[in-house]
């Protein structure tokens, strides 16, 4: 699985918040399963869009996989009140993980270790059950 490291409160709108679009300077042909690792850095005093309102920055967890998405698409346009470009993952099904597992970010997309996977699946399991 791959996994992307985003900044705070980004990673949580996309888990939470219904962030759809993950705008970004690059493009990939990888399609898939996408684990969202939310980066140490926290962007303050940004402005989210109408109706969405973080949780404050000392609630929000930082250096962790937080969840999953799946990765369908880049686009260099799209209708979402997300998208910036100039180019967007466009992302669907977020799942939650039944707790934050702990790790350092990378940039790029990168891989989960053998471990890191099985505590992700373990706890899409769990959290899925309960």
């Amino acid at each position: 699985m791959k996994v992307l490291t985003i900044r705070q409160p980004w990673a949580w709108a996309i888990i939470w918040a219904g962030k759809d679009i993950e705008n970004r300077t690059w493009n990939t042909h990888y399609r898939g399963p996408l684990a969202i690792h939310a980066g140490l850095r926290i962007d303050k005093d940004v402005e989210l869009p109408r109706r969405v309102r973080a949780p404050d920055p000392d609630e929000l967890e930082c250096g962790a996989i937080i969840g999953v998405v799946e990765l369908v698409d880049v686009v260099e346009r799209s209708r979402s009140k997300w998208f910036e470009g100039p180019m967007g993952l466009v992302l669907r099904n977020p799942r939650p993980l039944a707790r934050p597992i702990i790790c350092k970010g990378r940039l790029g997309l990168w891989d989960l270790t053998p471990a890191k996977l099985r505590q992700v699946q373990k706890l899409l399991r769990r959290k899925t059950r309960g």
